[in-house]
């Protein structure tokens, strides 16, 4: 697995998400403060690089997340490939059982996951449900968990593609 995209980065990054949601985080400086009191040790180009990854920017205020709403208006294929970069890294399983489609993540990786999956507004899903290692994707139809659970696995096998090479 890419160390950018482990079940350490994915917990920093959800917690950097969540601090920046929560309050005003002014600085880089402050940003590794409030995450060492929760634990979490980085070292500054590693926060730039997740910053950059989420997609948070800077503003005179501090640092803001984009407005979820905003990336939906992105160009589908954007936010595809922004979900098969985010499968590659993160997703170990992906498989239909009748209207659902289970995919599954290591320990604290659901949530990331299932958020680009919403963020994707795949047409085949009707609704999501992240746990801690485990997604649950809510379909019409049986055809239809089928059909989603084929274009997710896709992603992962192009990683298997990848890492052969």
């Amino acid at each position: 697995m890419n160390k950018h995209n482990d079940a350490g980065s994915l917990r920093r990054q959800e917690a950097i998400a969540g601090l920046v949601r929560t309050g005003h985080v002014r600085s880089q400086a402050e940003l590794q403060r409030l995450l060492r009191h929760r634990g979490i040790v980085v070292a500054q180009p590693t926060l730039s690089r997740d910053l950059r990854e989420l997609g948070l920017a800077k503003t005179p205020r501090g640092y803001v997340a984009p407005d979820a709403t905003l990336f939906q208006f992105a160009p589908a294929g954007l936010r595809e490939a922004k979900l098969d970069r985010v499968l590659r890294g993160s997703a170990l399983s992906v498989r239909a059982a009748g209207t659902l489609v289970v995919v599954k993540t290591p320990a604290a990786g659901a949530h990331p996951v299932a958020r680009a999956l919403d963020e994707a507004s795949l047409p085949d899903v009707a609704g999501t449900i992240a746990g801690d290692d485990t997604i649950f994707l809510a379909t019409h139809s049986e055809r239809a968990a089928r059909h989603l659970a084929r274009r997710l696995t896709a992603a992962l096998e192009r990683r298997a593609v990848r890492k052969g090479a």
